[in-house]
């Protein structure tokens, strides 16, 4: 491998490779199940070969090779090697043909890697844009991490040594709400990323890392790969996520420490007690959580079960990850907060771009050696979202007086409600503290005169009952009326991206059976009369017992309306909130039952006694 441009410079992946084996030649780098571990003179030894293997196949320093690969330690030194060559392209291993068509064809690739013996439309997508497959082979008795790769012999490449400002890692950002962006991250990018989770953590060479997030996001890559092989510390790399595996790692392998998004964090609480024994007996100094906002109910749950603190973290692709975090004890570490700039300066700007004082909600801007220098594909979108050299991070957040950041939610994520804007955050925040859920997700849905409506999908810890009404009640003790959800419906589970991300966006269409509640008409003359105002406020030919006054295309306008109206008739005054907590026709009069005693309810109007299903 290139020596470091200058004596103390690691502004490369050979550099920070070479240094570890420099510091701790002995020590392990890389071990995995039911494999031998290898050490950091064998790993060097290994990604210098598989280099030399790639540039007789042609591969050279400008190409962009695609790894699709399942998680674990092949995959592990597999982008090690390629990144060092060439220009690595880490693809999830799930994507269907036509997700890999668009990847490899806005990747503008070169070649792809595959795994020796593993179907994968990967093959068949890259033959037929007439790229080269290469293969990976693991043999059973080789050492975690160590492969021969297999592919067409082709005129050397151009091996020279990786350069700080060469592209090590492409990876495509979510794309929820957009495109994709590709975004290229420099070797210098990634090294300066490393280095500070590194430093941070407070990471030396008698750490070792449980690696259980995918290799081909961008938390996995640097927290769980880069940062401790900078710090000559070794790495489990386990197969892909399960609570089950990561209780066996955890004891068979004794890691001081692991870095997860929530909901790996949640299913490893969810599985604690078949598992308290190996918790009690575990080593861990310290557990990380990032990519995702922390409950603080799994922090709490957590640090309970570890004995361990819990710091939170925030990263973003467009940064290499890590931008702020908390720090380590005797540091102050401050639940709810992301914590501090660690990898990048943090500012908040407003609209206009101009800085805010400590406590005022606006855009998080960022700016560092971590930050890409602009999309591969995207040529007008970046200078879009810098000014000034800071980079807007799309965030929305606060500092406080010492600095500490706090995320509010995502800027396209913020739901307007009638003018009313509402950060779906604090929503998940309010439903995830009831005892009986286990995971809450807010989400906008359309409306024809709010523009946007709020609800949301929430899961019961197991054996756990609620209804939507008491879940509602729950939010109206904690939020304003306006920010209570309109509909909450109750789910088996709740959709996640490929990393472990709750995915909020499309929402309103996943669930949009669930939405729909079936109709029903009055089933008695309170009802009917409740109905009634329905139908006359918001103009519709029908309106069943269930149907919610906001889906309806209510706002809190028509719903003062109906307030003034059930004054009137019935002599009870709910509140001009009436309809934000009683959103149904069934729910205004079970409200109205329990002021007023039966006797006094209203006779039927003539011929709407009819209790059938409405069509």
């Amino acid at each position: 491998m290139s020596p470091p441009s200058t004596p103390h410079a690691v502004d490369t992946i050979p550099a920070l490779l070479e240094r570890a084996a420099t510091l701790s030649p002995d020590r392990i780098a890389l071990a995995a199940p039911a494999r031998d571990a290898i050490d950091f003179r064998a790993l060097v030894s290994h990604v210098e070969a598989a280099g030399r293997q790639l540039g007789a196949m042609g591969i050279a320093r400008n190409d962009r090779v695609a790894l699709v690969m399942r998680n674990g330690p092949a995959m592990a030194s597999a982008f090690l090697a390629v990144a060092c060559a060439a220009a690595c392209a880490p693809l999830n291993p799930r994507l269907r043909a036509d997700e890999l068509e668009f990847s490899l064809s806005d990747l503008a690739a070169r070649a792809v890697i595959v795994e020796a013996g593993v179907d994968s439309p990967a093959r068949s997508v890259a033959r037929d844009r007439g790229l080269d497959v290469i293969e990976l082979a693991v043999e059973p008795d080789h050492g975690a991490g160590l492969f021969t790769l297999q592919g067409p012999t082709r005129h050397a490449g151009h091996g020279r040594p990786a350069r700080a400002d060469d592209i090590a890692l492409l990876l495509h950002t979510s794309g929820t709400t957009s495109r994709p962006k590709l975004v290229p991250l420099m070797h210098r990018n990634l090294t300066a990323s490393a280095l500070a989770v590194a430093r941070t953590l407070a990471l030396d060479a008698d750490d070792r890392c449980l690696g259980v997030m995918p290799l081909f996001h961008i938390h996995g890559l640097v927290a769980s790969l880069l940062a401790p092989l900078a710090a000559g510390a070794s790495v489990v790399c386990a197969p892909d996520f399960s609570a089950a595996s990561f209780f066996a790692c955890l004891d068979a392998f004794g890691p001081t420490w692991y870095t997860a998004v929530p909901t790996m964090h949640q299913a490893i609480l969810d599985h604690a007690s078949e598992a308290g024994e190996i918790a009690a007996r575990s080593r861990l100094r310290f557990v990380r959580s990032s990519s995702a906002p922390l409950p603080e109910t799994v922090r709490t749950g957590l640090e309970a079960l570890f004995r361990a603190p819990v710091i939170e973290a925030y990263g973003m692709t467009e940064a290499a990850h890590q931008v702020a975090s908390n720090p380590l004890p005797p540091g102050e570490r401050k639940p709810g907060s992301v914590g501090r700039a660690a990898g990048a300066e943090v500012a908040i700007v407003d609209d206009a771009g101009l800085p805010l004082a400590p406590g005022q909600r606006g855009e998080v801007v960022i700016r560092g050696p971590s930050l890409m220098a602009g999309y591969a594909n995207a040529a007008t979108s970046l200078s879009e979202r810098v000014a000034e050299g800071w980079f807007r991070t799309g965030d929305e957040g606060y500092l406080d007086e010492d600095g500490y950041l706090t995320l509010t939610g995502r800027l396209k994520e913020i739901i307007n409600r009638g003018g009313e804007k509402i950060s779906p955050r604090e929503i998940d925040d309010a439903l995830a503290a009831h005892p009986v859920v286990a995971r809450a997700i807010a989400f906008a849905v359309p409306h024809e005169a709010l523009g946007e409506d709020v609800a949301a999908a929430v899961v019961l810890h197991p054996g756990a009952a609620a209804t939507e009404r008491q879940l509602r009640d729950w939010l109206f003790e904690r939020l304003a009326d306006f920010k209570v959800p309109s509909r909450i419906v109750l789910v088996d589970a709740i959709p996640m991206g490929p990393t472990g991300k709750l995915a909020r966006v499309g929402l309103s269409v996943t669930l949009a059976d669930k939405l729909a509640a079936k109709r029903f008409a009055p089933r008695d003359p309170l009802e009917i009369v409740i109905a009634d105002i329905f139908r006359d406020v918001l103009d519709r030919d029908e309106v069943g017992v269930d149907d919610n006054f906001f889906a309806l295309g209510g706002d809190s306008l028509r719903g003062a309306d109906v307030a003034m109206r059930l004054r009137a008739i019935f002599g009870v005054d709910l509140g001009g909130a009436a309809v934000f907590r009683y959103p149904t026709v069934a729910e205004l009069a079970d409200e109205i039952r329990s002021r007023r005693e039966p006797a006094n309810a209203p006779a039927a109007p003539p011929g709407r006694t009819d209790i059938s299903p409405l069509a």
